[in-house]
């Protein structure tokens, strides 16, 4: 991955497993449910697709929303003033590892 850098991911099984994306800038790393708190869709058209290209911020491809890497928070765009939701990680040994309290499934108040 580069810096910055973002790559998707799916964990667990059944009909809705968690779909995310972690990004990464410089030491910091950060993981999100890819779901637009707009309209609830993904924020990525093509794989790894996250960030905007020009600029340290996470892309919503559909709408064009930006958020903040380090908080999720959006800047700009129809979902202003919300934010993406987190997911618990930390760095182990050069991994990003997801928390073991994480569910592997989509959280269910997404509203889909």
């Amino acid at each position: 991955m580069g810096d910055p850098g973002a790559k998707g991911f799916t964990l667990g099984g059944g009909d809705w497993p968690l779909k995310g994306f972690v990004v990464r800038r410089g030491d910091s790393v950060h993981a999100y449910v890819n779901f637009c708190p707009h309209a609830g869709f993904p924020l990525n058209w093509a794989p790894d697709g996250f960030l905007a290209p020009d600029a340290p911020l996470i892309l919503c491809r559909m709408h064009g929303a930006l958020f903040e890497m380090e908080t999720g928070y959006c800047v700009s765009g129809p979902c202003a003033g919300r934010a993406l939701r987190a997911l618990a990680v930390r760095v182990q040994r050069g991994y990003v590892m997801l928390d073991e309290d994480v569910p592997l499934e989509e959280p269910a108040d997404l509203g889909r």
